[in-house]
């Protein structure tokens, strides 16, 4: 794993090791993969994908490693998926739903866990559409600087123009420059635009994300938030915990905390046995999830796994159920398993399950 442990998105990649190891220590406890134990090496690229090269360099050519899982970010994957294609090693549940991990026919070596950011903002585009009367021009975006905030822009508009937008043009979108919190320019402008959006989709880090929030709600502007699951449910949370903003997260995984799906409940089992104190969360989830489909992949494996058998047994799961009660899919054409996205809304400085069908409230309460 090269993936975030410091910098702006050192809680998603803490997270995410967190549940690989939670189901990594599972896998072991009972026997490993047919009595090999499973064991991860964790390199931290802080977010910076001019580290994360060098870093699959050292994990493929020096290490050995089988596989790379986790990884956190799309810059990051931009400068990783050339080096798992040459190496012809698996790259495999990273943290993004950028449409460069997405190609089609898929590169084999690059097989996703999560729902897309282009299924994401069209959730939240359908819902304000269709289930808020709004109208595209009504709608705006606050997105990063780089790949990961064009991949989610891109997905906005597209869904946009499947609700008949007619321009581009006509939609604002305003940016901010990746590892800074340097966001007051783009609040400027939205808070010069005539009329005001009465949603703004951010495709951000927490930081920067709950600091435009925050000057946003000192200024007085009225707008509904929705952030998609990259932004980091806990610690936006922690940052808008004086906050009566109202901001929705889409997630790509059910709620750690309150689901009682029976990979959820192992979830929560699985992390406790391993630190008692700890706390359920998305990013945890999802690399447990991950880990879990990535362990009965390997189960089926005839003989010691290698780099292409771990690939050839993740196409080879056609449809299966996790445990979070539908079916998902992996086969030759088909690298991204599930398709599912689940809001959250923000209530007294928690994310909470949220209902689409509720959406005309939340919007109107401004």
């Amino acid at each position: 794993m090269s993936t975030a442990l410091s910098g702006p998105a050192a809680d998603l990649g803490q997270n995410m090791r967190a549940g690989v190891l939670a189901c990594f220590e599972r896998a072991n406890q009972n026997g490993g993969i047919k009595g090999r134990p499973m064991a991860l090496t964790a390199v931290d690229d802080g977010y910076e994908p001019v580290r994360t090269g060098p870093q699959m360099r050292q994990l493929i050519e020096r290490d050995h490693v089988l596989a790379v899982i986790g990884n956190v970010g799309t810059p990051t994957a931009i400068a990783a998926i050339p080096i798992a294609n040459e190496q012809r090693t698996l790259f495999y549940a990273a943290f993004t739903g950028a449409g460069v991990l997405r190609r089609t026919p898929p590169d084999r070596y690059v097989i996703n866990y999560r729902a897309s950011y282009a299924e994401e903002t069209a959730a939240m585009i359908d819902a304000l559409i269709t289930g808020a009367g709004l109208r595209p021009e009504e709608i705006a975006f606050f997105t990063q600087r780089d790949g990961y905030g064009d991949a989610g822009f891109a997905g906005g508009i597209a869904a946009l123009k499947r609700h008949e937008l007619a321009n581009d043009h006509d939609v604002l979108h305003v940016r901010y420059e990746r590892n800074t919190v340097a966001v007051e320019n783009a609040l400027a402008d939205v808070l010069m635009h005539d009329p005001a959006p009465r949603a703004i989709i951010m495709v951000g880090a927490y930081a920067p994300c709950a600091k435009f929030i925050g000057l946003a709600e000192q200024a007085g502007l009225e707008s509904l938030f929705l952030n998609v699951s990259f932004v980091g449910s806990a610690p936006l949370a922690r940052e808008l915990v004086d906050s009566s903003a109202r901001v929705i997260v889409t997630q790509v995984v059910p709620h750690p905390a309150e689901s009682e799906l029976p990979i959820v409940t192992d979830y929560r089992e699985d992390l406790r046995a391993q630190n008692p104190d700890a706390t359920p969360t998305f990013g945890g989830l999802e690399g447990y999830l991950a880990c879990r489909i990535l362990v009965t992949a390997l189960e089926s494996i005839e003989g010691t796994p290698d780099r292409e058998s771990i690939v050839d047994a993740l196409e080879g799961l056609g449809s299966f159920d996790p445990g979070i009660g539908e079916q998902l899919r992996l086969s030759a054409s088909q690298h991204q398993a599930s398709h599912r996205v689940w809001p959250t809304v923000m209530r007294d400085g928690k994310f909470l399950p949220f209902d689409w069908a509720k959406i005309s409230d939340v919007v109107e309460a401004q």
